[in-house]
């Protein structure tokens, strides 16, 4: 089976409202994330998972497959599972997650997250991670960090120092090295780990560190990290950011 893309996208995002529809190079931010998804070769369907019909209506202006989900769903992960149930994907299916505010992803590591996934069939979740550049990387708790073991598998997520180096604190500093990792928020699924997830109670980790990554670890779920081919450019939260993605997409 060839894998799937799905681009979840809402309208009410809380710090910059209807962002989705929002101008870049006079098209809406959600169709330069489709624009990407096309030009990742090998995918099966490109399908933008939405709540709103607004978001549709534009969507299917410029020839998107649309699939109509739930407003109720609290998580991205939430809304793929309602459009794995929609189409009747088989538990093996790979499902590829692009946010719809992350115009300049790589369209090299959409792929590896599809391979990463065929190559590692004991995991239920593929994801990519960038090295550390600067010490105030490791301690800003906007930049989620994640350690792995020996055969990539994650061991754990947060947006805490680690690891943490004990003997660093005699230098006062903690020095970043290639261990130290920085997460990319995009994620390869197989189908029938995002049937099992929407039935998951949320793990106390998780609601913690507000990481939904916690989740599927609290219940045992392994979860492929790898370094990612090409370094993602910055998404879109803000409207600050927006202006950000515009000057860059200007200078391509």
């Amino acid at each position: 089976m060839k894998p799937v893309l799905v681009i979840p996208v809402r309208y009410a995002s809380t710090r910059l409202p209807a962002k989705a529809l929002r101008l870049l190079q006079g098209k809406p931010l959600v169709q330069h994330v489709h624009e990407r998804a096309l030009r990742a070769e090998g995918f099966a369907e490109v399908i933008v998972a939405t709540d709103d019909a607004r978001i549709r209506e534009v969507c299917e202006g410029f020839g998107a497959q649309v699939v109509m989900t739930a407003t109720t769903h609290e998580s991205g992960s939430d809304r793929l599972a309602e459009v794995v149930q929609w189409a009747g994907w088989a538990d093996e299916q790979i499902v590829v997650n692009l946010q719809g505010d992350e115009p300049l992803t790589p369209v090299a590591n959409l792929r590896q997250l599809a391979r990463n996934m065929e190559l590692h069939p004991e995991a239920a979740i593929a994801t990519l991670a960038t090295p550390l550049q600067h010490e105030s990387e490791l301690n800003d708790p906007n930049i989620v960090k994640v350690v792995c073991d020996a055969k990539g598998m994650a061991l754990y997520f947060s947006r805490a120092a680690i690891p943490y180096q004990r003997d660093a604190t005699k230098a006062g500093s903690q020095a970043v090295a290639d261990y130290a990792l920085r997460h990319v928020g995009m994620y390869a699924y197989r189908a029938k780990f995002l049937k099992a997830f929407a039935h998951l109670a949320p793990a106390p980790l998780e609601q913690l560190e507000k990481l939904e990554q916690l989740r599927a670890l609290y219940y045992g779920y392994r979860i492929h990290v790898e370094l990612a081919h090409e370094i993602p450019g910055p998404g879109v939260d803000t409207e600050a950011d927006l202006q950000q993605v515009e000057r860059l997409m200007q200078l391509a």
